[in-house]
């Protein structure tokens, strides 16, 4: 089992190639669903996340970020 610590859902604001095996996913502003305001909001989540390519993701989907404590 494991423990939620967060969730919330974001737009990508960019998507970058890191390499031939992998790209980043960011949004380094505050779009999400629950700080929408500007990057001078604290409560706003930031996201940079290198995945492997082939995932068909473009700036301006909304993604769903979960972290979850594994057991």
């Amino acid at each position: 089992m494991s423990e939620r610590i967060l969730e919330f859902v974001s737009d990508i604001e960019f998507v970058a190639n890191i390499n031939s095996e992998k790209d980043c996913l960011m949004n380094q502003g505050t779009h999400q669903d629950d700080a929408k305001t500007d990057e001078g909001n604290p409560n706003g989540l930031w996201f940079n996340i290198d995945i492997p390519k082939g995932h068909g993701l473009k700036e301006g989907d909304r993604i769903r970020i979960i972290i979850e404590k594994a057991e």
